[in-house]
């Protein structure tokens, strides 16, 4: 067994990187020369580096050279045009599948790391499941379903797709924000503090990852990967601020206001020329009713749970963040 892991470089990519390190899985990791290593380093002895890109079809051919699973978290979330997210999302995926169904039957497995975004926004009372019928409202979430859709009905070999929710857990960049406005005494508030959002710890979702490379009650599937447990944006912003103790002032952002920040937010990013994840896409989540999901299939058809509490993983998120200074 030998896998192969895009995105080893990213936030939830490193998580994954751990896992298999830790399973002492052999693992070989696709790296573009420019590709952060921060998170990283500590392993890259441990495993191999093949250089390349999922949007370079050739390298990507090298890369799989003796390899028997794949294990595909590469992809943008953030982006300076709405044509990057499909680029990337959807084209590096179709490059990854076919470059896999050019190895014929040298690949068992693929698994593919998604987003609930491919489904679009869902509440408590009408949780998204896996057979519902996908309505994204980003394009960051209609290329994540598009890329889904080249798994589906391109890949040659038994396939399994992921999506997780909000993820958050050490490393992460975008909880981070919400960390330090606290830290500033300030509890932001969006919409009212009131969207109900499924959430999953990084490490959990590794974990599910690493294990429906082989699970045998897996292939061919798509799994929503969260805690069971929903909690509202005001809820999350309260745990951090009861665990940083510190005392703060509510901020009331509400939804009238998100447009022109969001907006803002996007026409900023153009002028620098670097991608902000605050644009007009990220306005459409931030604005929808809830991001709900509900995990049932997840533990009936694998025995897998996520079971790591908001407050626990608040806790290691928050020791992390002080530990590297950025709190």
């Amino acid at each position: 067994m030998k896998i192969l892991l895009t995105g080893a470089s990213g936030f939830v990519g490193s998580h994954i990187l751990d896992r298999l390190c830790e399973e002492r899985l052999p693992t070989a990791v696709l790296l573009r020369p420019e590709s952060p290593r921060r998170f990283i380093e500590h392993r890259l002895n441990q495993v191999e580096v093949r250089p390349g890109s999922i949007r370079d079809p050739a390298s990507l051919d090298a890369a799989l050279e003796g390899v028997s699973h794949v294990l595909h978290c590469a992809g943008a979330v953030r982006a300076l045009r709405d044509e990057d997210f499909f680029a990337v999302n959807q084209t590096g995926t179709r490059n990854v599948v076919e470059a896999i169904n050019r190895r014929g039957g040298q690949i068992q497995r693929l698994v593919h790391i998604s987003s609930l975004s491919a489904h679009g926004p869902a509440t408590p009372q009408s949780p998204a499941r896996e057979n519902d019928p996908p309505r994204p409202v980003s394009v960051y979430g209609r290329s994540k379903l598009a890329a889904e859709n080249e798994v589906r009905e391109r890949c040659g070999v038994p396939f399994v797709i992921l999506r997780p929710p909000g993820v958050y857990g050490p490393r992460d960049g975008e909880f981070l924000r919400l960390f330090r406005a606290v830290r500033a005494h300030l509890l932001p508030q969006f919409g009212g503090g009131r969207q109900p959002l499924s959430l999953v710890f990084v490490r959990d979702l590794a974990a599910v990852a690493v294990t429906c490379l082989t699970h045998p009650g897996a292939a061919g599937k798509t799994f929503f990967v969260a805690a069971p447990e929903v909690v509202t944006s005001g809820e999350l912003a309260r745990e951090i601020a009861s665990q940083m103790n510190v005392w703060t002032l509510r901020l009331p952002l509400p939804v009238a206001m998100l447009w022109p920040v969001c907006a803002v937010g996007e026409a900023v990013s153009r002028v620098r020329g670097r991608a902000s994840v605050l644009s007009r896409w990220k306005y459409a989540e931030l604005s929808a009713p809830g991001w709900v999901c509900d995990a049932t299939r997840l533990r009936e058809e694998l025995g897998l749970v996520c079971q790591t509490t908001l407050r626990a993983g608040i806790a290691e998120t928050l020791a992390r963040y002080r530990a590297e200074g950025w709190v």
